[in-house]
């Protein structure tokens, strides 16, 4: 096989926001963090997700010791981090481990919120960005289109995405349960992305009227406004719509806070103890945490809303039971094709390392055949080599009767061990048993600079 696939990361299940939010990868630096570790040699491929619930980098790696190392460095480096700082909070996952949750993620399993729709859009966009950017290869290609259309045959043959399973629709529920009925509450909502746009068919199901606000993409916002019956205003206008808002939900893809506390205490200042909730569904946050303390303003931020799923996630049991089933078959199916890659050349480097114990045999015995004549060196080197090829036609049978089915990747993994066929190739990922579990990241790899000669020439596969 080219290269072992190793995925690493942190999501709402390991790490708060504020730490998430540190390692967050918008496009600008998912770019140039893709780039930088192509250029390693221990990295041939990779692809970066980044949402508000999780950051994850996908690769596939010729050594995926060293390309853990190299890629921990690159995520505490770009997070103003010591690598320290993310035991226990950063996974990494190995071989089919590491395809199973790409494709939990696809389908919704591994969200915060489960089943939730808008994350295989997001993984499908930093897949094309890796694309654009010239970091993919035949093995993360093949890798996301199966994670896609995992996730489109979860969200078609389960009932795991039915419902109210969105970030967005979260928060507007959170709202309601803070303030009761909506109709006449004024929501702003700022950011007129994705979440924006959620956000505002939410809010449009409970009658409510959005004010919508947008910086770069103003555009975005007047669209918005048509489509639900709102209003949208210039970010310059913030200050006054702040004053006469009674719920603000933030979901800019803003690298920096665009609510200070100073900024807010003013606002609050002016409000005469009128209460104004604050809904921060960013990563990175939108809204400085700290103006949880002023007087007559609520905050609520991806953490508050991760505690409030989790009281209700019983009822998708059953769905993410039939949906994890998918993922099996998938993850399967793509083990064997993994496989196939590797059938072929181990089958020739087998038979190759068969020829070179005879050639070695008949050289190191050399001076004892000083006898025999050219026709009998002639039959005792058929006859060792008939030997070597009776002994390995067995191993090589089953190696081919195996290049459909799951065992397939043990098998090319035990006999290039075994044989010696790959002697500079760390051990294998992982025994023929499945299910492996999250590899936390020790104190030693942690410490690991992933110092290299970072060749420029390094050839990127497309």
């Amino acid at each position: 096989m080219n290269g072992s696939l190793l995925a690493l990361g942190v999501s709402h299940k390991t790490a708060p926001v504020a730490l998430r939010e540190r390692l967050a990868l918008p496009e600008g630096r998912a770019a140039g963090t893709l780039r930088e570790l192509v250029d390693d040699p221990s990295i041939h491929e990779a692809v970066a997700i980044s949402t508000c619930n999780r950051t994850e980098l996908h690769l596939v790696a010729g050594d995926p010791v060293e390309a853990e190392n190299v890629a921990l460095s690159a995520l505490s480096r770009h997070a103003g981090i010591r690598p320290t700082e993310l035991l226990g909070r950063i996974y990494s996952l190995r071989g089919a481990e590491a395809a199973r949750q790409l494709f939990s993620v696809a389908s919704g399993l591994d969200s915060m919120i489960v089943g939730e729709a808008e994350v295989q859009g997001q993984v499908k966009r930093a897949y094309e960005l890796a694309l654009v950017e010239g970091v993919t290869g035949p093995i993360s290609n093949r890798l996301f289109r199966d994670a896609l259309a995992t996730g489109k045959r979860v969200r078609t043959e389960t009932a795991l995405s039915r419902g109210r399973t969105s970030v967005s629709t979260v928060a507007v529920d959170l709202a309601h349960a803070a303030l009761g009925d909506l109709e006449t509450r004024r929501v702003l909502v700022l950011g007129a992305g994705e979440n924006g746009e959620l956000t505002a068919r939410a809010l449009a199901e409970r009658g409510v009227t959005t004010v919508f606000i947008a910086n770069r993409r103003y555009d975005r916002a007047i669209g918005l406004a048509q489509r639900f019956g709102g209003a949208a205003v210039r970010f310059d206008d913030l200050p006054e719509e702040l004053a006469v808002a009674d719920i603000v939900v933030s979901s800019t893809g803003s690298p920096h806070q665009i609510l200070g506390r100073d900024e807010l205490a003013v606002v609050a200042d002016g409000r005469a103890g009128r209460p104004l909730l604050l809904i921060d569904i960013a990563v990175p946050r939108d809204i400085d945490p700290s103006v949880r303390d002023l007087p007559s303003i609520t905050l609520y931020d991806m953490d508050d809303l991760q505690r409030e799923v989790a009281r209700n996630l019983s009822g998708r049991e059953a769905e993410a039971a039939r949906a994890r089933a998918i993922v099996d078959e998938e993850v399967e199916r793509l083990e064997r094709w993994l496989a196939g890659l590797d059938v072929v050349p181990t089958i020739a480097a087998l038979r190759e390392r068969g020829e070179e114990v005879v050639r070695r045999a008949l050289a190191e015995n050399e001076d004892r055949f000083e006898s025999l004549s050219q026709s009998d060196r002639d039959r005792l080197a058929a006859m060792a080599r008939s030997i070597v090829g009776r002994l390995l036609h067995e191993p090589t049978l089953r190696l081919k009767r195996a290049a459909d089915g799951e065992a397939a990747y043990a098998y090319v993994q035990t006999l290039r061990q075994l044989f010696g066929l790959d002697p500079e190739a760390p051990a294998p990922d992982r025994g023929t048993q499945r299910g492996g579990e999250v590899t936390r990241i020790d104190s030693r790899r942690a410490g690991g600079t992933g110092a290299h000669s970072r060749e420029a020439s390094h050839r990127r596969r497309s």
